[in-house]
């Protein structure tokens, strides 16, 4: 069991040293662009299935409640968490429209859609990428594979190209945290930590 515990730390701890040669600058642009969202009114939204949809939550939370900073709330909704919406939408047109119907009914163009999908292929992310496209808001993707049809949607895309769904999503945490508190230090500086 040592040995694979090992193993995995070593996974993360390369995966970490490529994320830091290859990605800062994703990660710049990504909290960069989020905001100024806010600070021209926008609204962030995020999709993703399981754990992904789980990260959505977690980061619509970071920025409603707080990351670090005591601060106002900004206005991010995570498009996974409305059960009767959600269930309405998979009962009445399908599974993959239960991003796309919310993203035709909310997203403007002065908003961003973030969209996780490790695969960069899940039909519901991608769908709600074309509709966010569509009305001319921003997108932000984080995959876990190059050269798909999210990452080809996408504003600015990170890309962890990593052996296992759950290594992706290990390094996405990490990406998330960091754009959370650049955008904290960028909007709130002067705000106590």
């Amino acid at each position: 069991m040592k040995d694979r515990v090992a193993e995995i730390i070593g996974m993360h701890q390369r995966l970490v040293g490529e994320f830091e040669t290859a990605s800062v600058e994703i990660v710049i642009a990504a909290a960069e662009m989020i905001a100024e969202c806010f600070t021209k009114g926008g609204c962030l939204y995020l999709c993703g299935n399981g754990g992904s949809a789980a990260d959505a939550q977690h980061i619509a939370g970071e920025f409603v409640g707080r990351f670090r900073k005591d601060r106002k709330a900004l206005p991010a909704v995570a498009l996974t968490t409305d059960t009767s919406v959600l269930t309405c939408i998979g009962n009445d047109f399908g599974f993959e429209d239960v991003f796309v119907r919310q993203v035709e009914a909310l997203v403007t163009s002065s908003d961003i859609l973030w969209a996780f999908s490790t695969s960069g292929t899940s039909k519901n992310v991608v769908a709600a990428a074309e509709a966010a496209r569509k009305k001319s808001a921003a997108i932000i993707a984080f995959t876990g594979r190059r050269n798909t049809p999210l990452e080809s949607l996408s504003d600015i895309c990170l890309t962890v190209d990593a052996p296992t769904t759950a290594c992706a999503q290990e390094i996405h945490q990490l990406a998330y945290h960091i754009i959370c508190d650049l955008v904290d230090q960028r909007l709130f500086a002067d705000n106590a930590d």
